[in-house]
Formats: C-alpha cells, sequence, structure tokens
C-alpha cells in the first residue's frame, strides 16, 4: 500500500452531481462506494468537505454581510454535508464518526485529537466538519491542519480536473498536464491548488498533495494504490 492514512479533501460543489446546488444523493452513494474500497484495503481514512453548495462565507460578505457570520455560515453548511455523507457512508456499512471544530454534541463529536487518531487507528471513517471553528480560513486550510494533526500521509484533493495544468484545461485546449511538480515550482507559476495559506502550511511541514479527478470511477483506489493518477505536488 502506498499510504496507511489519507486525507481526502472534497469541495462541496462535488457533492451536488448535475445539479444547480445543495445535495445529489446518487453521488454520496458513489462517493461512498469509492471510500467503502479503500477502508477494505485497511487503509485508515480521514475527509475534510467544503460546504459551497449551500452558502459561502465569502460570497455573502461580497454582498454586504458580515464576514464572521458569513464564515459561520459556511462552517454549518460543512457540517451538513459532513452529515450527509457520514449517512451514505454508514449505508454502505462503514463505520463513521463526525467531529466537528465548532462544538453541536446533539449531531457530531467535538474535535478533539487524540479521540480522531483513536477512531482512525480502529478503521472509522473521521469526517471533519466546521472548518477550523475560525472565521477567514478556508477548508482548504482545515485540510491540511487537519492531515498534519492527525499524521496523514497524504493530502488526496478530489477535483473535477484531473490534476493541475500550466492553464486552465477547461478554458484552453492547449493546456499541458503536471505528473509531478515541487511547492516551490507551483508558486513560481502562480499556480492554483489551494489558497496560500494552506498551501504554505502543506510546503512546510513537507505534506505532500495529489490533485486528481474524483468524479471518475476507481481514481481513488488507483491513487491510493499508488498509481500514476493526477498530479503529485512534493519538495
Amino acid at each position: 500500500m502506498q499510504y496507511k492514512r489519507i486525507l481526502l479533501k472534497l469541495s462541496g460543489e462535488a457533492l451536488m452531481g448535475d445539479r444547480q446546488y445543495g445535495i445529489d444523493p446518487k453521488r454520496l452513494a458513489i462517493y461512498a462506494k469509492e471510500i467503502k474500497e479503500v477502508v477494505e484495503l485497511g487503509i485508515e481514512v480521514a475527509i475534510v468537505i467544503g460546504g459551497g453548495n449551500i452558502f459561502r462565507g465569502v460570497a455573502g460578505a461580497s454582498n454586504g454581510m458580515d464576514r464572521v457570520q458569513g464564515d459561520h455560515m459556511g462552517m454549518l453548511a460543512t457540517v451538513i454535508n459532513g452529515l450527509a455523507l457520514q449517512s451514505a457512508l454508514e449505508d454502505a456499512d462503514v463505520h463513521t464518526r463526525l467531529l466537528t471544530a465548532l462544538e453541536i454534541k446533539e449531531v457530531a463529536e467535538p474535535y478533539i485529537k487524540r479521540k480522531a487518531i483513536r477512531h482512525l487507528e480502529k478503521g472509522r471513517v473521521v469526517i471533519f466538519g466546521a472548518g477550523t471553528g475560525n472565521p477567514y480560513f478556508t477548508t482548504d486550510s482545515a485540510a491540511v491542519l487537519r492531515a498534519i494533526e492527525v499524521h496523514a500521509d497524504v493530502i488526496l484533493k478530489g477535483t473535477r480536473v484531473d490534476g493541475i495544468y500550466d492553464k486552465d484545461p477547461e478554458k484552453n485546449t492547449e493546456a499541458v498536464k503536471f505528473d509531478y511538480i515541487s511547492f516551490d515550482e507551483v508558486l513560481k507559476q502562480g499556480l492554483k491548488v489551494m489558497d496560500t495559506t494552506a498551501f504554505t502550511l502543506s510546503q512546510e511541514n513537507e505534506l505532500p498533495i495529489i490533485v486528481f479527478d474524483m468524479n471518475t470511477r476507481g481514481n481513488l483506489l488507483k491513487v491510493v494504490l499508488g498509481e500514476n493518477i493526477g498530479t503529485k505536488v512534493n519538495l
């Protein structure tokens, strides 16, 4: 096995499927099946999901809403997504725990590092909700922070494109995909992988990132088995 413990970062938009907003149960079921395949190999899986399919704090702030209030609404959106994914995983007979940075004890456990690691060691999928619990930090930053705290081997960023390109592949047919690229080269070329805070934190802690297409069936399994899928960012 290429990795023993992974952190999977999913965008909220990924849960929409073909919808314009909200959550697509069919997409959730597909993701649950993919994650189950990885868990059955004995790989420990932690997950961070965005909330953009429900609400974005930055968008709210741009329309006159207080940024802190908007970010807290965004954190709650990630909890909703976490509950939805937890339900889908449990329907697939995968033991799952949802831990949140904001205390909502009626629906999820509060985030405690040692408890999170213990759940992972017992083979449970751990979903981290509510970001870092602080405004002005993205779920990318939450993903890197939690990955470092629970000693994940890698961050797997599931997107709708199959890696990192020198140009936007959705706008430029001549865009060139990287199989491997260094943190320094990403910064030098101004490529968008994560927000600067998250990316720098990952670089400083020598935590590799793999960007891959989560919507292609079997890709998650191929990545954890070490196949050349997506783009790997390393030192």
